[in-house]
């Protein structure tokens, strides 16, 4: 099996709503901000192929199916959409994609599932092979948007992803389509039944598994957000976010997961370690993969 990092659309936006309470001081020795106090933000993806025989995409990113206001609302940077062009430098079309894995449906993490905004036309969904695997709360969530989040949503992609008969919602660590190649853990610190997609290594003689890697999501959307305390203005519960941050980190360091991260723009895969002072951090950082070889 072999990983690619898939480049999406880029973002900017608000450095004080990506760093929740912590000063500007802290947080632009991470990321510095633009005139506007917008941090640049990479919408990332991985491709895993051939897992369990299949051509596997974690994620879309956001695609460039806003409209040119709300692009620039979103300070989304490029009007094309640069995942499947990404897709194709890496060998494959989005027809190609067997299975689509969504850690949760806000628009900077499906918008790609879409084709790109053009005048008088109606939402397109792409990747017309593909299965789509969402956590069976957040699908509710989805559903259901609470008046914090609604605007996170894209109205008319829950019908879409139902019309194609290929969505499969999952309430357990195991996808059918997956098997048990790919395991899933749950977060609800970001928004309700976020799903966290773990690619497993090898197994050891306590049953676990070592190595392998896990697509991060939003739960630490970068190197910075390793860091137990650092959280978004967009997460709905801060404290539990960092008690379940916290929980997953000792985990992947316990095990040696690697950290994919989908919204830092350097850092595309890391190993976790500590410092001397026993906090996270990140080790061997890529900033891109290339038909890597899972370790």
């Amino acid at each position: 099996m072999k990983l690619w990092s898939i480049r999406g659309n880029t973002q900017r936006l608000d450095g004080g709503a990506m760093f929740g309470n912590a000063p500007r001081a802290l947080w632009e020795k991470w990321a510095v901000p633009d005139e506007l106090n917008r941090i640049e933000l990479a919408c990332r993806a991985l491709l895993a192929s051939p897992l369990e025989g299949r051509t596997v995409l974690f994620e879309a990113g956001i695609g460039a199916f806003f409209e040119p206001r709300l692009r620039e609302r979103y300070g989304v940077q490029e009007s094309q959409h640069v995942l499947i062009d990404s897709l194709r430098e890496a060998g494959f079309e989005h027809e190609d994609i067997d299975v689509v894995v969504l850690s949760h449906l806000h628009f900077d993490h499906a918008g790609g599932l879409l084709a790109a905004w053009s005048e008088g036309r109606m939402p397109e969904l792409l990747f017309p092979n593909a299965t789509f695997v969402v956590g069976a709360e957040h699908w509710q969530r989805a559903l259901q948007p609470h008046p914090r989040d609604r605007a996170s949503f894209i109205p008319e992609l829950p019908a879409l992803l139902q019309e194609t008969g290929r969505l499969e919602v999952v309430e357990g660590e195991y996808s059918k389509v997956l098997g048990r190649s790919v395991r899933f853990s749950f977060s609800d610190g970001h928004t309700p039944g976020l799903m966290l997609a773990e690619i497993v290594g090898q197994p050891a003689a306590d049953g676990q598994t070592l190595g392998g890697v896990v697509f991060c999501a939003d739960l630490v959307p970068g190197r910075s957000w390793v860091h137990v305390p650092i959280t978004m203005g967009y997460d709905r519960n801060a404290e539990l976010l960092i008690d379940e941050k916290k929980q997953f980190l000792e985990d992947k360091l316990a095990r040696n997961v690697h950290l994919f991260f989908t919204h830092d723009p350097q850092v595309a895969l890391a190993q976790l370690g500590r410092d001397e002072k026993g906090r996270f951090v990140t080790l061997h950082e890529q900033d891109e993969l290339k038909a890597r070889a899972l370790g």
